[in-house]
Parts: structure tokens; C-alpha cells; sequence
């Protein structure tokens, strides 16, 4: 039976190599009710899933880790997003259709990933890079050479059911045999899309790398799950100001605010707005609509 919305890491014991390996399928699905376009770009939104959650794995952090993607092309952009203890969320903005099949040709001009790590109890830092390759992986794989300097292979796959991520990457602390690392790469580079997407973690990496000791550790928990919230937006209204916030109740009455990542509806009006510009007195009582 194939492990769905599960996260695992992978250790090859005596080649200084570590790995991880997802898949997202009910969150995949959940994730992706929210959002509109064309087949090409929510297929792209499940890789950007699987990939956000691979990344969350290879540090130590506690907060969010935050993928986006932005061009000039059909594909807007593209933004998906995973906390330390794996809850994911994500969303498109493209065109009706959107043309090409390479990420520059979706894009199209100045397309550019930017990572982002909002730690609870540090300042966000964040990496960017071009987007130069022909696929989402090569993209990562291209962050990591910049950014890290670690070795690094990735390989994302998606269908309308699932979605699925693995990556590779050298430990730090380790002295890399350079003919070591070209033959795990090799043999995990033989992965098929249809394999990718049917085998679980275990038969996945015994069918790739039989001749190597690889220790498998524990699945951890991967799920959709939004981080909007009342005092989240409570906070986006108080950045605003005063003097725009009436600006807007005065010309409509009231504020509306919808999640672009879960479709939650917030309404606030003008007693809900007075207090939230007090910061001293935030609004407790929740108003969400699904």
C-alpha cells in the first residue's frame, strides 16, 4: 500500500548522503479545490507542494518556510508554503491557458524563485534564484549550487490524484566521494513519473538503490492545513493604517477579506476595524465563513 500525505527521511549510511521522500494526496486534493487554472499549472502547484515540503525537511527551523514564483508570463505565480511540523498550503495565479511546458516558457521573462524562512523567534531570510531550467527541480537543484553549496538532485512529480517529491543532497559534515555521489545519482535519475507516482518510500529507494545500506526513519504527518486566522488578519488591517481602513469603510461599509489559500471569508465592520487598530484589544470572537 503506497504511504499517502507522509513525510520520510533517508540516511545512506556510509556515503554521506542524505535524502527525503514525500507524498501528498488528500492534501494535494484539498489544497487544490481553492484554486483555478488550467491542468499545466495546478499540476505545477503539486510539484511546488511536494517541493516546499522536501525543503522544510532539509533544516532545522521552527515557523514557515515559503516558496514563491513569479514571472511575466501566462504562469503569475506560484506560492506554496510548509510549517515545521508539515502543514502545507499553496496557490496559482495564471492566465486561462497557459502556454509552453518548460517553467521559463510558463513564466516567461525575470521569472525568479524566492525562498523565504520566517522563523517564530528570528528574522525571515530569504534566497533567490533565476529561473533558468526546464522543470521545477532544476530550479531547486540551481538554490541549493547558490545558496548551500551542497550537491543537491531533486525530482517532483504530480497527477490529478497526487503528488510526489524526492531529493538528495550531500551532508555538510561529510567529505563527498565524488564518484559515490554520480552513481546515486544516477540510478535515482532511472525514476519514471509512473514509478515515482505508485510505489511507496520503502520500494522506492530498495528498487533504486539495492546495493547501498539506506537507514529509513520514521513517517512523519503531512497535511493541508490554512495559517489565516482573525489575528492574522487583524495584523495585515493594522499595517494598512488608519486613514485607509476608513477610507475603505466609508466607501463600502464594511471590509471583506477571503483567503486566497483556503477560501475562508472575514468580515469586519467599523467596530470590528476600531478595535483592531487598537493593538492593546484585538478581536476575540471568531467571524469565518466556509
Amino acid at each position: 500500500m503506497i504511504e499517502q500525505d507522509v513525510l520520510r527521511r533517508f540516511l545512506f549510511e556510509d556515503l554521506g548522503i542524505r535524502g527525503v521522500w514525500v507524498n501528498i494526496t488528500a492534501s494535494w486534493q484539498t489544497a487544490k479545490q481553492h484554486q483555478q487554472g488550467p491542468e499545466n499549472a495546478q499540476l505545477l502547484l503539486g510539484q511546488g507542494l511536494a517541493a516546499v515540503a522536501l525543503l522544510s525537511a532539509t533544516i532545522k527551523f521552527k515557523g514557515s518556510m515559503i516558496m514563491q514564483i513569479q514571472g511575466e508570463g501566462d504562469f503569475k505565480a506560484l506560492v506554496a508554503q510548509a510549517s515545521h511540523d508539515r502543514n502545507l498550503r499553496g496557490l496559482i495565479r495564471t492566465n486561462t491557458v497557459v502556454e509552453g511546458g518548460t517553467l521559463s516558457e510558463m513564466f516567461g521573462n525575470n521569472g525568479r524563485l524566492v525562498l523565504t524562512i520566517e522563523p517564530d523567534d528570528a528574522n525571515p531570510y530569504q534566497g533567490i534564484v533565476a529561473l533558468d531550467g526546464t522543470h521545477l527541480a532544476d530550479a531547486l537543484e540551481a538554490y541549493f549550487e547558490r545558496s548551500e553549496q551542497l550537491n543537491t538532485r531533486a525530482w517532483l512529480f504530480a497527477d490529478a490524484r497526487s503528488a510526489m517529491g524526492l531529493l538528495i543532497q550531500e551532508l555538510p559534515s561529510k567529505n563527498l566521494d565524488a564518484k559515490e555521489w554520480e552513481r546515486i545519482q544516477l540510478l535515482a535519475a532511472t525514476l519514471t513519473e509512473k514509478e515515482a507516482l505508485a510505489w511507496g518510500s520503502e520500494e522506492l529507494l530498495y528498487k533504486l538503490f539495492s546495493e547501498d545500506t539506506v537507514r529509513v526513519y520514521e513517517p512523519e504527518a503531512v497535511q493541508f492545513k490554512c495559517s489565516c486566522g482573525r489575528p492574522r488578519i487583524e495584523r495585515t488591517l493594522r499595517a494598512l493604517g488608519a486613514e485607509e481602513l476608513n477610507s475603505i469603510l466609508a466607501e463600502q461599509g464594511k471590509i471583506e477579506v477571503n483567503c486566497e489559500f483556503c477560501g475562508a471569508y472575514y468580515l469586519f465592520d467599523a467596530i470590528d476595524v476600531a478595535k483592531a487598530l487598537n493593538e492593546d484589544n484585538p478581536i476575540n470572537p471568531p467571524n469565518t465563513l466556509h
